[in-house]
This record gives structure tokens, C-alpha cells and sequence, in this order.
């Protein structure tokens, strides 16, 4: 299930990003054939040994694989994160990036760090892999056992591990990518085998099913990709 100090519901926890992630336009374009490696063996794009480690970690404890549907590690959400921190969104390419910044305004004013997302999730990581290696629990954070990672997410969820104000979007940059890893379309490397689409009944790209709108019983078609590809 989703840890408690997310939300206690998977369904409700994932809903509000369902229909936006899975067909949205990302910013890395779709890979031709590219082979499925393990994710023991995956060759990341832009996250160090290190961050690749904190990011498996954190999304198996984000959308966890004990739940009634698929967790982030089965849906391969590492890799999308990975693949969009390499590209535009991770150099903030369509994100104003010009100053003057006030990083310590109101977050009702909007992004205020001068850093791209790549940047905030290189230094976010750093920062919170410091503060469990200096707050007792002796280990960064990918090498904690589950309970006290979830210490640790939970605490940073709260604001009670506080970053620099420049990092302050790092955990609803780490949330927000990891459902959208899970849900859009596995062309940008997450969503294996559409396995989030088939938990959720969304039929996917499919042209037409509009005769099945406002009918109270299961959509009976398996997904597919905008690739074309059936689940």
C-alpha cells in the first residue's frame, strides 16, 4: 500500500495524475526499440551510481510493489525519471529561468530557485542522503532498511529535514515525476507493459471508445500504447 504518510488510499493517492501523465507530451522523445534491460543493469543518463540508488529507493517507497497493483520499481518509474532529468525538463527548457530569485518567498509565488530540476535533484539528494548519514541513522538513505526510509520521506514531506530554500520543490519534484513515471506512456521509459494503464481500466491511446461511455460495467479491450502496441 501507500505509506501512510502519503495517503492512505493507492487509488487516491495515484488518481489526479492518472489521465495527465499517461498521454501527455514529454519533454524526452520516444526511444525506436529500445531494449528493456533490468534495472540492476540499467545505464543511467544523468543520475550518478549514487543518485540512481536514492531514486530506486525512494520510488519503491513512494508507490510501493506490496500494494493491489503494480509499484513504481515494476513500472520502471526510475528510468523515466532518469530520461527526463537528461533532457529539456531536467534543463528546465521550458521553464523562465531568469533572475532577479527569491528562493525564500512564498511558494504561492511560484518557482523561485535558479536551479533546473536536474540541479534540485542532484543537490536534493545530496542534501538528504547528509542528513541521514548525520542524523544517527548512519547510512544514506538508498542503504536504510523501508522503516526508516519512510522516517526519512515522511520527515521530509513535513519540512521537519529541511533543505536550502533552492531545494524546497525537491520532494513535490519527486513525487509528482514518480507517478507520472508510473502513468504516462512507455515510450518515455516508465509504465512497463502498461501495467499501471491494465490496474486502472484506461484504455490508453485507443481511437475510439466512446459507446462505452456512461456504461456501468468493465471496458473489455486491454490497452495501447501511442506507439500502437497492446498490453
Amino acid at each position: 500500500m501507500i505509506p501512510k504518510f502519503l495517503q492512505s488510499s493507492r487509488r487516491g493517492f495515484l488518481g489526479g495524475t492518472a489521465a495527465a501523465a499517461a498521454l501527455t507530451t514529454l519533454a524526452v522523445p520516444a526511444r525506436a526499440q529500445v531494449e528493456v534491460v533490468p534495472l540492476d543493469r540499467y545505464q543511467p543518463d544523468y543520475l550518478t551510481a549514487g543518485e540512481w540508488a536514492f531514486v530506486m529507493a525512494a520510488c519503491a517507497r513512494i508507490i510501493p510493489s506490496d500494494g493491489d497493483g503494480p509499484g513504481a520499481i515494476e513500472a520502471r518509474g526510475p528510468v523515466f525519471i532518469d530520461r527526463q532529468l537528461a533532457g529539456d525538463f531536467g534543463a528546465a527548457a521550458d521553464l523562465y529561468m531568469e533572475g532577479p530569485f527569491n528562493p525564500g518567498a512564498d511558494a504561492y509565488l511560484g518557482t523561485q530557485t535558479p536551479l533546473t530540476p536536474a540541479r534540485i535533484y542532484r543537490e536534493g539528494i545530496a542534501a538528504v542522503d547528509q542528513w541521514c548519514t548525520d542524523d544517527n541513522l548512519g547510512s544514506p538513505f538508498a542503504e536504510l532498511d523501508p522503516e526508516d526510509q519512510d522516517t526519512v520521506l515522511r520527515a521530509l514531506s513535513s519540512g521537519d529535514l529541511s533543505l536550502d530554500d533552492e531545494l524546497r520543490e525537491f520532494w513535490a519534484l519527486l513525487v509528482q515525476n514518480t507517478k507520472e513515471g508510473y502513468f504516462a506512456d512507455p515510450r518515455y521509459g516508465g509504465n512497463h507493459g502498461m501495467q499501471s494503464w491494465i490496474y486502472i481500466g484506461f484504455p490508453g491511446a485507443r481511437a475510439n471508445y466512446l459507446e462505452w461511455i456512461g456504461r456501468n460495467e468493465a471496458y473489455p479491450l486491454g490497452p495501447v500504447d501511442i506507439a500502437g502496441e497492446r498490453a
